[in-house]
């Protein structure tokens, strides 16, 4: 059963018959693609996994095939001789081994099973023949026996009349008399058993590998950062907005060079227990290899890596800090976030002290009294360098010049258009020069360095206090740009910007109350309004902020009881007067809030200009305002009444707006609002009259002419109000304080879950900052991946911590190539280097050794790069100053001592690890004419190395 099931898999695969294929290039197996398939196939109970390794190929054509002649050798044994392929720098073993270019692999299934009794592996070998043989497979499959980690592989390849086995032995310490050339020649002539005199040429490929590992002359280049500057101002690499960078230990722990012989004859070299002319310097072929340290420690990753944990974290600001920071001596809580509350409690002492900045400063009081200096997780020093940095303009003392100063700055400057700057909008984080961006560095340099979470909780309570501080005092946020919230940032960003346009209203409306007397009042004449009409640039002026012109002394604009009794003296006089004019709204209404003519239109009916009203500004709204929004719209349901309902939660600005025009333009009806509003509500067209005169006639369009249109009903009910005397659409004081308790009530981990896009943002940049300098083309690849990835994931709300958790991981390895390509530039002086031509070189070679698992020397050990490498072992053996052998040594060591004690190779180390390929072919027993593969594979490894990660320690292959 198990014979049929192998079988089944090999016809499945169409691996049956004769294969066929090219003579290999030199290096496809390292340039080429390598693909394979598996199945599962069973032993009674046993379970075996089946994989087909093989190098993808340009298909043959059929011309080939005809010509193939009868006694070829099979595919694979003329790959046993081809001399293109050998030590590729990255391969599977057999490849390595054998110079296979496809093969099948018999082995457990399960990582923990076996075959390891003699039996049972001649059990499997000989069911492997046969199957073979019934298939006329010609791909050698071999069987993995004993433990995994030995890579212990038998096989066997099938041909016309020729069958090629594939053994191999592990013995755990090398015999003399097989660790150098000579010997290896004789068990290979031994095992060929040719019983002609003269034996066929043996071709040799030897290559012997040299570890170093000891790079104590050369410094790691990386700075270590200087904690104790952060205090003093001059901090160095590592000042409040920056991200840090590199790695705290080298990052690249072992150097291998291999040297390699690759075409030589039996007799042209030496090798034997006293002598041997394999001398590194010597050798045709040098190839080196660097390998990695392991995760190494670096300083940006680990900023990114403990910013993240914070994530994670459940306390609040209040249990971090202590609760007792809020607690008032009394029975009641004076919490900023109740401030608000407590105004509208009776209480029997004076109204202002019970304001708003008196509970916060009494908070402030509270805070400091209990949570002495000593206590705070921040020190002062440390604090005012931060919000110094956060809010340059607090340094100035003078009010004026403060007001002027942040009046001039708060909006920035057009942003930069490069690319760089533009990332806020794909991660959702915030631009670069934003206060949300600062914060998030600073909250992350904090984090790592000055008292963690507490850390981090301190400044945000301070950093609060300092928003409110500035929304009671009309002091406008730096660092944040104009307008209403930007919905491409993120939500934090967003609620800065949302607290700034309240500032700035609250602003413009308190400017507007020290300048109410100087203003127009609503008793003037009607030649103060003509004259304001005739100058319509200096209305706009006037009517920019119309909060401005508020002449109540209260916070809000409530009551309108003045207007409607204008509006309804108006209409008296209308009803008395000027009955002709029907519903329309009197014309005796003196016109208010005026911005400018709207070009030559004139109303309707009066035929008086058509003015553009002074109008209220939309509420600006966060994208949490809006959803919450769209939400409540949605719950009204589909009914008449939720839809007629949703109409008029929707049509507030619209009334505004409309009430406003009656204002501006006394005596005019809705097609003349529609024709400014929505001109394309309202259709011309040209008619004939009674005498033949061509005229332009009007009318609503259809959708205006719905019986209950909201449009004609909002109409119906605005009163002729200007802007400056209607209810606010936004409400400053109201989303200010919404603001302040949102930002007052963000624990740590909300705060981190917030600016952990801006953090990524940073680390992006500082990433493609340092890549700039190194130019290596592979990091530049994975910072575009980076920066897609990033873009996918932080776009939505809350993005999953595993995707999060990539992206870091992503960003932690580019800093360690980085890392690697410098420590690689110092070790190899690229920078001391005066030729330019060398130093062009010597950097090429530098970025292949990061990218390649091998890299060629050019000019082996004669080359540029070639005679550092050698220095580089010349100076680790100096430096572990072996002492030299005595004689008693020299005659009772080991036969490397001995050799070397000869004075083979003193410059160098013993070679770690020794790989020959013998080779031969030797004629075929009659009626066949091709002669027979011979090839022997010799590794010879000494502790703790592993090459290409195959072999483990102390173990030997033949």
């Amino acid at each position: 059963r198990f014979i049929s099931k192998v079988e089944e898999v090999l016809n499945d695969w169409k691996l049956i018959g004769i294969s066929s294929g090219k003579p290999l290039e030199k290096g496809v197996y390292t340039t080429g693609a390598w693909e394979e398939k598996s199945d599962e196939i069973s032993f009674a109970d046993f379970r075996f996994s089946i994989t087909h390794h093989y190098l993808v190929q340009e298909p043959s054509d059929k011309d080939g095939k005809e010509e193939l002649v009868e006694d070829a050798l099979p595919l694979p044994m003329q790959d046993l001789l081809c001399m293109n392929n050998d030590f590729p720098p990255r391969a599977h073993c057999l490849v390595r081994w054998y110079g296979l270019r496809e093969f099948v692999v018999i082995a457990p299934a399960a990582n923990n099973d076996a075959v390891l009794s003699e039996s049972k592996c001649n059990l499997l070998l000989s069911s492997v023949s046969i199957a073979l043989g019934n298939t006329g497979c010609q791909v050698p499959l071999f069987v993995q026996i004993h433990h995994k980690w030995r890579r212990m592989y038998v096989g066997e390849c099938q041909g016309p009349g020729i069958r090629t086995d594939f053994e191999m032995v592990h013995l755990r310490k090398v015999p003399n008399q097989y660790i150098h050339l000579s010997g290896l020649l004789d068990i290979f002539k031994s095992k060929i058993g040719c019983p002609l005199t003269p034996l066929p040429p043996v071709s040799m490929a030897i290559r012997l590998t040299y570890v170093l590992q000891d790079w104590q002359q050369y410094f790691w280049p990386q700075q270590p950062p200087d904690i104790d500057a952060l205090v003093g101002g001059e901090v160095g690499g590592l000042e409040f907005g920056k991200l840090p960078f590199g790695a705290c230990e080298d990052p690249i722990s072992e150097l291998h060079l291999a040297t390699t012989w690759p075409h030589l004859t039996e007799g042209i070299i030496v090798d034997n227990d006293v002598y041997s002319d394999l001398d590194p310097l010597q050798a045709p072929q040098w190839s080196v290899r660097v390998r990695k340290a392991d995760n190494p420690q670096c300083l940006l990753g680990d900023f990114l890596t403990e910013f993240f944990k914070l994530c994670r974290r459940k306390e609040s600001t209040d249990e971090i800090l202590g609760r007792s920071a809020f607690e008032e001596e009394g029975k009641e809580v004076a919490d900023i976030s109740h401030a608000l509350s407590k105004l509208t409690e009776p209480a029997p002492v004076p109204i202002h002290k019970l304001s708003v900045t008196n509970m916060v400063h009494s908070a402030k009081k509270k805070i400091r009294k209990h949570r002495g200096v000593d206590e705070s997780p921040l020190n002062n020093e440390v604090l005012n360098t931060i919000l110094l940095f956060l809010f340059p303009d607090a340094a100035e003392k003078l009010a004026d010049g403060f007001e002027s100063r942040t009046s001039a700055s708060a909006g920035n400057n057009p942003p930069p258009e490069n690319e760089d700057y533009n990332l806020f909008s794909q991660f959702k984080s915030a631009p670069s020069d934003s206060l949300t961006y600062k914060l998030a560095l600073c909250l992350c340099m904090i984090n790592f360095y000055h008292g963690g979470v507490k850390g981090v909780a301190h400044l945000w309570q301070e950093f609060v206090l300092e928003m409110r501080y500035r929304w009671e005092n009309n002091y406008l946020i730096l660092g944040l740009a104009n307008g209403p919230p930007d919905l491409r940032c993120c939500l934090l960003h967003q609620k800065l910007q949302m607290l700034n346009c309240c500032i700035e209203r609250k602003k413009a409306r308190d400017e507007g109350k020290r300048g109410s007397v100087s203003d127009r009042s609503p008793g003037d004449t009607g030649k103060g309004a003509e004259h304001s009409g005739d100058n319509p640039d200096k209305e706009k002026e006037v009517g920019k902020s119309w909060e401005s012109w508020s002449d109540s002394e209260e916070e809000f604009f409530e009551c309108l009881s003045d207007t409607e009794d204008l509006k309804g003296n108006g209409q008296e006089n209308g009803k008395k007067g000027g009955a002709k004019e029907g519903n329309k709204e009197p014309v005796n209404l003196k016109p208010e809030g005026r911005l400018h003519p709207h070009g030559k239109l004139t109303l309707l009916h009066p035929g008086e200009p058509l003015y553009i009203p002074i109008t209220q500004e939309p509420a600006p709204m966060t994208e949490d305002l809006l959803e919450e929004q769209s939400e409540v719209l949605a719950k009204l349901g589909t009914s008449a009444e939720g839809a007629h309902l949703r109409a008029r939660m929707q049509s507030a600005c619209l009334l505004s707006d409309m009430e406003s025009f009656k204002a501006a333009n006394p005596g005019c009806c809705l097609e003349d609002f529609v024709r400014w509003y929505s001109p394309r509500d309202y259709i011309e067209e040209e008619v004939v009259d009674e005498k033949g005169n061509k005229v332009i006639k009007g009318e609503l369009s259809a959708r205006m002419k719905i019986p209950s249109n909201m449009w004609v009903e909002a109409w119906e009910t605005a009163k002729p109000v200007p802007a400056r005397r209607q209810k606010r659409l936004f409400d400053d004081t109201r989303e200010a304080e919404k603001v302040l308790h949102y930002l007052a009530v963000q624990k740590p981990a909300d705060l981190a879950r917030h600016l952990l896009p801006c953090i990524i943002h940073a680390a992006v940049l500082k990433v493609k900052e340092e890549e700039a300098l190194e130019d290596i083309s592979s990091v530049k690849k994975i910072i575009k991946q980076i920066i897609s990835h990033s873009s996918k994931v932080l776009r939505f709300p809350n993005p999953e911590d595993k995707k999060l958790e990539e992206i870091i991981a992503q960003i932690m390895s580019v800093e360690a190539i980085i890392a690697r390509a410098r420590s690689l530039k110092a070790k190899f002086g690229v920078e001391k280097c005066e030729n330019e031509e060398e130093k062009e070189d010597l950097q090429r070679f530098v970025n292949c050794l990061l990218d390649q698992p091998e890299v060629s020397v050019i000019g082996a050990g004669r080359g540029p790069a070639g005679s550092i490498i050698h220095k580089l072992f010349v100076n680790a053996q100096r430096v572990s100053a072996v002492p030299p052998l005595d004689e008693e040594l020299r005659r009772a060591g080991s036969p490397e001592e001995r050799r070397l004690s000869a004075g083979a190779v003193s410059d160098f180390p013993p070679p770690t690890g020794r790989e020959v390929i013998l080779r031969t072919s030797v004629p075929r027993p009659a009626p066949y004419s091709k002669p027979l593969p011979q090839r022997m594979y010799s590794v010879l490894t000494k502790e703790d190395f592993r090459l290409a990660g195959a072999f483990s320690a102390d173990t030997t292959f033949f």
